[in-house]
């Protein structure tokens, strides 16, 4: 099928409501209310139920409107990539001055109804989190540079410090190292993407790193992000933020991260298109990539949902804390 043929139809039926729930990228937004509100549970401040609900609502919501608003400037680039070229404004289901009307909404009411339930530093973090994404990611350097998504990775990173903040009225190093992790997980994890859908932001003229400097030094880049990676995301054991249940978890998936990292390294991921539709379904050459791609998703969980368990349940931590670090 050529892509000329593959292009979507404008013009079709009227936006069902569930159009303008894909606009606000569910997908990710689940991940950034669960690192988000293992953030606000890391915090171990004692928080009304309802007021940590909306909270995390308006993290939630905050996100979904960044979502929008990345959807509606990109919506150009969108419709020629096989895994965003059936996007609700690609496809001409929303129009993208709704998807912008949208994203300008809920970005004033997420911010507003954080700075009234909460604070004004979680209010103020989470405003400049849309800001950042909307404007530095997807504006300038998305288009730009191929150090887009490390800059750009910081958006993604803050959720975990918005509800620590949200929780406390402080960010302390703690917090901080939650964001640390995720801000050094992004390279290796979209980069492993990026391996085998090069093609698409070929196409769309996005200078993803496989297409500004090669596969063979964006494999690795990947690795060099990956070493410096899992020992970040093993500290919290020694900070005093996770217990043996966060070392077991973080030191044994850090070793299978870094094993997938050498063996995509090693590969030859990335010297071809290697994607077929579907963002698990690649070519054999593009496997190691994306077996990369799909456990940093899983690890990543897992570190954050063993700090999650071992907060909720109020275990003690590995070793006590260095002092003002929590």
């Amino acid at each position: 099928m050529t892509d000329t043929a593959a292009a979507p139809a404008t013009g079709s039926a009227p936006a069902r409501w569930n159009d303008y729930v894909v606009l606000l990228k569910p997908r990710v937004m689940s991940l950034v209310v669960f690192t988000a509100f293992t953030g606000l549970i890391c915090a171990r401040t004692p928080m009304s139920p309802t007021l940590a609900f909306v909270a995390v609502l308006c993290i939630a919501v905050g996100a979904g409107a960044a979502g929008a608003l990345n959807m509606w400037y990109d919506s150009d680039i969108d419709g020629l990539m096989r895994r965003t070229r059936a996007r609700p404004i690609p496809m001409g289901k929303v129009q993208a001055a709704d998807a912008l009307g949208l994203g300008v909404v809920l970005s004033l009411l997420s911010v507003m109804m954080m700075g009234l339930a909460a604070n004004w530093l979680a209010a103020g973090l989470l405003a400049f989190t849309i800001l950042f994404y909307v404007v530095i990611y997807t504006m300038w350097l998305k288009r730009s540079t191929p150090q887009n998504i490390v800059i750009g990775g910081a958006s993604g990173a803050l959720p975990p410090v918005i509800g620590w903040a949200a929780a406390t009225g402080h960010a302390p190093p703690n917090a901080w190292l939650l964001f640390l992790i995720i801000f050094l997980w992004t390279p290796p994890h979209s980069w492993a993407l990026a391996l085998y859908t090069a093609g698409d932001y070929a196409k769309a003229g996005v200078p993803m790193m496989p297409v500004a400097k090669g596969a063979a030094s964006t494999r690795r880049q990947i690795l060099l992000y990956s070493l410096a990676f899992v020992p970040v995301a093993i500290a919290p054991s020694f900070t005093g933020l996770g217990g043996p249940l966060y070392l077991a978890v973080s030191g044994l998936g850090g070793l299978m991260f870094l094993l997938l990292a050498t063996r995509l390294m090693r590969s030859g991921s990335g010297e071809a298109d290697g994607a077929q539709d579907g963002l698990y379904s690649v070519k054999a050459g593009s496997k190691d990539a994306r077996n990369l791609f799909a456990f940093s998703i899983l690890y990543l969980t897992l570190l954050f949902a063993a700090l999650l368990a071992e907060h909720a349940l109020g275990l003690a931590p590995l070793v006590q804390g260095l002092k003002g670090l929590s």
